[in-house]
């Protein structure tokens, strides 16, 4: 039928040579019937449609900023997701053999993994090997005992399936950590429908909400004490993690609020989350970090990524964990071989769905079956090792590399595992344009809630990066794909709590900023100021170099001069221009070198990468548009062109720079709401961009030079700050200093002055939350006063008043010193206030 299908004109510019696609199919006629209504859509899209809407899913994706963080990629972190345009497709009889499989298998591991850690019974029955569990680093000694208040242990799981030629369905791999994928499965459905909704006629496609619903349910439910409205956070290792979307994608779709481990402390057996106002009690954690990662105190002791003490809370029955740490000791495919024999010990039946078969090589005939046969199988380690490839396909290898595995897997052959390679089902691909066939892992999760399995209609299908490549791995290059479960469903329910919230329950729901969070945030507003900031100095200087008359006027070629010393000195690019007349008579390779060069500190490509990293840090609070606009720059800084032409190579991409920055602010301003995310967002663009300003002043302005090069420097200062304009409106007069000044520094009604800038921070720093004695001031809000009644105080006409043999404006020098120092000092102060939560030492025994 599909074949047939296949054969029409209109697909003949998809297909290759040889092609064969009876895999769609099988032996399931209805599997068959589901893809043949499928292609109908797809073909009645023509060719080029397709390809257009595969570059706009795709686009769609990378402007939503869904990435997947390869460690080692020549692309760098933060890679954009890719899909198929193809989705995988489960039948309604294949989904039920699924459904029912994985729940059997769900429930079976939660009992395995309450007695590994409880009775034992298994081991001394002699029904799992003890060196499968005590030489696997996931079996953690301290959580042996460990009574936790929930009905279920094992909260969160999920399974890697792949489907054979012979149309069974086989389990390869099971995650009980802290499975990964739900959230890009989502994500990928989302895409597809609102790009391809032409795709989804004729099917009935089943919804994954009820999952995500189940989800949001289950973790409310497991927090101790019975409490009502409980705090809730993800648990994640940071930014650099391969899946930190997910995480921070997660952390917005449910709700949650999203946290690394420097971001919460164990006090009196409490887990507490440190927010700008205070610490707040954690009642749920939804981890994302290797369990033995998880308590430095307790577990892996050099762990950056954990909180210490956080096992001695969860001993204590003070927080719920999902997974519980130590559940990463199931994922062990030396399990699989004893699996059957479990499953009739807990259930008196047999598995539904099989395991792939293996052969722990901790038992000489298993051993021997392995080595013999080693070519033809795929062997895994018991444990993954993090740089280490999981699985090793035996009939990759040469006959060396084979004899080097024997080695290995001889000198101890308990942490081995030999399993049969299966031969996979090809599912089609649209790859360049053509559809070809590639193996394809399907990824399934579940959820208990109320001691009840809850599977998502869907998954996580990824394919092979390479025809015929058994090993599927994202990190190896693989695709993902959307994936369709055919069939009705229960009536759909939206994703949140049971009930609505009552109007007493808001306060609950108030969302609160972790300081880790906070701190992010407050330099995300920091560093835009700085890369707008740079980049509007950066085309003022270049623009005078490029269309000054340097070559007849002495008076220009000293402005240029004098600019470029004053951008070494305003971007912190020394030695630069400070000193080199050599390098200001030619001085285009230096300014390249400040503009493109991301490894030296201070350059504008330099503070665009701490940019980009800190806004990736939060990206649970950015919008899409926003998004959109990011990764619009990301390109630009990968497309300027490498040229001696200075307005395209420079100047062009400044503008691009600029109009961009703005908008993103723009769009913060407009959509982020007044709560205290923006407010200390604010208040770091304001410190910025008045230390800029102070700056800015001091290195152009505070110097005496010729009437007319002072000229050309105010001139070229106003227009950096976007003031010239202002200026010959309100003054109506030549430029000089005592005005400039004046607009800059004083008038309260221009958004650029120094003035209007802290009053801005005035309103920001008096809205967060403060605990102090009533009464009293918090050290930064003093020290605001006090800069604010510098300004007052200041005597405007003495500030450039000319002292006889005086090379500087003594004054304004040490006027905007002493204001420069009181912002930095507030800058400490808040750091000190709202991202520093540190704990008074208590000294444990006293000494006689």
């Amino acid at each position: 039928m599909i074949l047939g299908l296949l054969d029409d004109a209109g697909f003949q510019q998809y297909l290759t040579e040889g092609y064969n696609y009876e895999g769609l199919s099988g032996n399931d006629e209805i599997l068959s019937r589901h893809w043949h209504t499928f292609f109908q859509s797809f073909n009645k899209l023509g060719y080029k449609e397709v390809n257009s809407r595969n570059d706009a899913l795709l686009r769609l994706l990378k402007e939503n900023g869904v990435t997947y963080n390869i460690y080692g990629d020549p692309k760098g972190l933060n890679r954009p997701w890719e899909l198929d345009l193809l989705p995988y497709i489960i039948s309604e009889k294949e989904w039920h053999l699924m459904e029912t499989g994985l729940t059997q298998r769900a429930e079976l591991f939660n009992l395995i993994l309450k007695d590994i850690y409880g009775e034992q019974q298994l081991i001394k029955n002699g029904l799992l090997p003890m060196e499968l569990v005590y030489r696997h680093p996931g079996f953690l000694r301290e959580c042996v005992g460990i009574n936790l208040p929930h009905k279920s242990n094992l909260v969160l799981y999920a399974a890697d399936m792949a489907k054979s030629n012979d149309g069974k369905i086989w389990i390869v791999t099971d995650r009980t950590q802290a499975p990964s994928g739900s959230g890009y499965a989502w994500e990928n459905r989302a895409a597809m429908i609102r790009i391809l909704p032409e795709l989804f006629n004729g099917l009935t496609v089943r919804h994954q909400q009820p999952y995500f619903t189940a989800l949001s349910n289950a973790l409310s439910n497991m927090a101790p004490h019975n409490n009502h409205h409980p705090r809730i956070v993800i648990l994640t290792p940071g930014p650099n993690n391969e899946t930190y979307f997910e995480h921070s994608y997660m952390a917005s779709l449910l709700g949650y609020t999203l946290v690394q481990g420097n971001d919460l402390l164990v006090k009196d057996n409490y887990v507490w989350l440190k927010t700008l106002e205070g610490l707040e009690k954690v009642d749920v954690i939804m981890r994302r970090v290797d369990d033995i990662f998880c308590d430095p105190l307790e577990l892996k002791n050099d762990s950056q990524l954990g909180v210490p003490g956080l096992l001695q809370a969860v001993r204590s029955g003070n927080v719920s964990i999902a997974n519980p740490l130590g559940s990463s000791v199931l994922e062990n495919p030396g399990f699989m071989p004893f699996l059957e024999n479990i499953c009739r010990y807990y259930f008196d039946t047999d598995l539904v769905m099989h395991n792939i078969a293996s052969w722990w090589c901790g038992q000489p005939k298993e051993l021997k079956y392995v080595l013999d046969n080693l070519s033809s199988l795929v062997v895994k380690r018991i444990y993954r090792e993090t740089g280490a490839p999981t699985s090793t396909d035996g009939s990759e290898l040469s006959s060396k590399e084979l004899e080097a595995l024997a080695l290995r897997i001889k000198a101890d052959p308990q942490l081995y595992v030999g399993q049969e390679k299966v031969g996979i089902t090809p599912v089609p691909s649209l790859v360049d344009g053509k559809i070809l066939s590639r193996n394809t892992l399907f990824r399934s999760f579940m959820v208990n809630n109320s001691n009840e399995y809850t599977l998502l209609a869907g998954g996580l299908s990824r394919t092979s990066a390479e025809e015929g490549n058994f090993v599927i791995s994202n990190q190896l290059g693989g695709l993902s794909k959307d994936t369709w479960v055919i069939g009705t469903e229960p009536e759909r329910t939206i994703v949140g709590s049971v009930s609505e919230p009552s109007i007493e329950d808001l306060e609950y729901a108030t969302p609160v900023l972790p300081s880790h969070t906070a701190e992010n945030l407050y330099w995300v507003g920091r560093y835009t100021e700085r890369v707008l900031g740079n980049a509007r100095f950066f085309r003022t200087v270049v623009q005078y170099i490029t269309e000054g008359n340097r070559l007849q006027a002495k008076n220009n070629i000293e402005t240029e001069r004098r600019l470029l010393k004053a951008l070494t000195q305003y971007t912190y690019t020394h030695p630069g221009f400070a000193k080199s007349i050599r390098l200001m008579e030619k001085p285009l390779p230096e300014l390249k070198d400040v503009l493109l060069n991301e490894n030296r500190a201070g350059s504008l490509k330099y503070n665009y990468q701490f940019f980009k990293n800190t806004v990736y840090a939060v990206r649970e609070h950015w919008s899409t548009d926003a998004w959109r606009l990011l990764r619009g720059m990301e390109e630009l800084w990968q497309n300027i062109p490498d040229t001696e032409n200075v307005n395209l190579g420079m100047i062009d991409p400044l503008n691009q720079l600029i109009t961009s920055m703005m908008a993103f602010m723009g769009l913060n301003r407009e959509s982020i709401s007044r709560e205290q995310g923006w407010l200390i967002l604010d208040a770091g663009r304001k410190i910025e961009y008045s230390l800029l300003l102070i700056n800015m002043i001091m290195s152009m302005l505070v110097t005496r030079y010729k009437d007319e090069i002072e000229y050309n420097l105010q001139e070229a200062f106003l227009v950096s700050n976007e003031s010239l304009v202002s200026y010959r409106y309100k003054y109506k007069a030549h430029i000089q200093l005592p005005l400039v000044l004046e607009l800059m520094l004083f008038d309260a009604n221009n958004p650029r002055s120094l003035a209007y800038q802290l009053e801005r921070l005035h309103v920001s720093i008096y809205s967060l939350p403060d605990k102090v004695e009533e009464g009293d001031l918090a050290e930064h809000k003093k020290l605001l006063l006090e800069l604010q009644e510098l300004m007052e105080m200041a005597h405007k006409a003495q500030l450039t008043s000319i002292e006889a043999n005086k090379k500087k404006y003594k004054r304004l020098e040490a006027f905007l010193t002493e204001a420069g120092d009181l912002l930095q000092t507030i800058n400490n102060a808040i750091s000190k206030r709202y991202f520093k939560h540190q704990q008074k030492q208590q000294q444990l025994f006293l000494a006689e």
